[in-house]
């Protein structure tokens, strides 16, 4: 068995959970989509009408709800509490609200103990925010996937209009440039690069050339660890 244990990090829109699927599937390893997790969250809060500056109701609920992922012919789908949310938790209502509750310490909390459960049994591809630093702090391979704020903008404005949805695509640059800064300054697990992270910017690589560059480094890593 791979007992790999990859950090991928990164702010939002630059590409890691299409990365992050095809990369562990080529390691042998498990994909854990934690911002997937938050967004599962969010949309359950939104469905239930939780205030979303109502910590204490929020803790609860990520204390209680149930999570799965279920690897599909076409991709990973989620279900929260045995509800599929595959497509939900990608609306633009979920991701301009999910920066919010995951800024909540009690939600962290509840899934960082799960996100760690997960590492503890088999090996993983983890991405999101705080993976190298909070998460996964002795994580074999830390990577921080970045890319310019147009570059990700245009990315998600392509990816929303592949699936239907009227946008505008300097609100998504607006949107995400704001999500950075919120997530960078949040109080508790703020996004932050490791400090052994090694850095790869996505502006102007296509999806095949991140992952063979993403691959590569996890490979000499795992040549090392054996």
């Amino acid at each position: 068995m791979n007992t790999l244990r990859v950090a991928l990090d990164g702010p939002a829109g630059a590409g890691k959970s299409t990365v992050a699927k095809r990369v562990a599937a080529a390691l042998g390893v498990a994909y854990v989509d934690t911002g997937a997790m938050y967004r599962a969250i969010t949309w359950k809060a939104l469905q239930r009408e939780i205030p979303l500056h109502d910590e204490a109701a929020l803790t609860d609920l990520a204390n209680s709800i149930r999570i799965d992922f279920k690897p599909r012919p076409e991709g990973q789908a989620v279900f929260v509490d045995g509800v599929e949310v595959t497509d939900a938790i990608r609306t633009l209502e979920v991701t301009n609200n999910v920066s919010a509750v995951s800024a909540v310490a009690g939600v962290r909390i509840a899934m960082v103990n799960l996100q760690r459960d997960i590492a503890s049994r088999t090996g993983v591809l983890m991405d999101g925010r705080d993976i190298g630093t909070v998460v996964l702090p002795n994580a074999d391979v830390k990577i921080w996937l970045t890319a310019s704020v147009e570059a990700r903008a245009n990315r998600r404005y392509q990816e929303l209009l592949g699936k239907g949805v009227q946008c505008d695509l300097q609100q998504i640059q607006d949107d995400i440039q704001r999500r950075d800064e919120y997530d960078a300054s949040r109080e508790h697990s703020p996004m932050v690069k490791a400090e052994d992270a090694v850095v790869v910017d996505t502006t102007g690589m296509s999806v095949d050339e991140v992952i063979a560059k993403i691959q590569s480094i996890c490979t000499s890593a795992q040549a090392q660890k054996s």
